[in-house]
């Protein structure tokens, strides 16, 4: 049957010359994956441009319920970014999230308030010109609401040790290695209170950005399988130096 959705384009890989396997997360059937013919063509009504990390798709699709592989009819940017694509911070910030969400996200049906998480993260993103550097940290806290494993927000002054195995605040250190130190936790608390419009206020070093965001990778690791390794990590590194 045919059905008209809006999507969040997550990864794509080549098929052929002339089509790409697209993996998209969809408003009505969740995590899909489709096969696009002839993107690169000079005839195609679907071009290869539209397919790139986290744009906003408004698509006419074929869905078979069970099947791995669907099909589109049409498929058009349902949203005109007026940054993300030509801000080499915000796109790479794109492939890195892409990349989370690729991992993270396997269910092939509905949710409609994590679509609705996404996509108006996404467009935040775009139209957001301060706290850029800080956008990610707020993006993946929050995102574990909806993944099911958001942390318990009970940080005081004497409980100030992140206990990522638990998702609670501690009051001594344990005896793991997966924790949060007392400076980084009052930060990861901050972000935890603030809302997508205050997370640019909170000031924060690279050093201790770079901490919090592996911190915050090693916790979802542990709550979720298969990402442990973030290929996209490095070059977010590298521009947000």
């Amino acid at each position: 049957m045919l059905f008209k959705t809006r999507g969040i384009v997550l990864h794509h890989i080549k098929y052929s010359e002339t089509s790409v396997i697209v993996t998209i997360y969809t408003e009505l059937f969740g995590r899909q994956s489709y096969i696009i013919n002839g993107v690169r063509g000079k005839k195609s009504k679907i071009k290869a441009n539209i397919l790139q990390s986290l744009f906003l798709l408004n698509m006419e699709v074929y869905h078979k319920p069970k099947q791995d592989l669907q099909r589109v009819k049409e498929a058009q940017p349902d949203f005109v970014f007026s940054s993300l694509p030509y801000d080499i911070r915000k796109s790479t910030l794109a492939i890195f999230i892409a990349e989370i969400l690729y991992k993270t996200i396997q269910e092939h049906e509905a949710n409609a308030e994590l679509f609705n998480y996404l996509y108006n993260s996404i467009q935040v993103l775009d139209l957001k010109e301060k706290g850029i550097s800080n956008f990610h940290l707020y993006f993946l806290i929050h995102l574990t609401k909806y993944l099911g494993f958001f942390p318990e927000n009970n940080y005081s002054d004497s409980r100030c040790y992140f206990d990522l195995k638990a998702g609670r605040f501690m009051q001594i250190k344990p005896m793991h290695l997966f924790f949060i130190g007392p400076i980084e936790s009052k930060i990861l608390n901050t972000l935890f209170e603030f809302s997508e419009n205050q997370h640019e206020n909170v000031n924060i070093r690279h050093k201790e950005r770079i901490e919090i965001l592996e911190k915050i990778l090693d916790y979802y690791s542990l709550h979720i399988d298969g990402i442990s390794t973030i290929k996209s990590l490095s070059i977010l590194r590298e521009v947000f130096h």
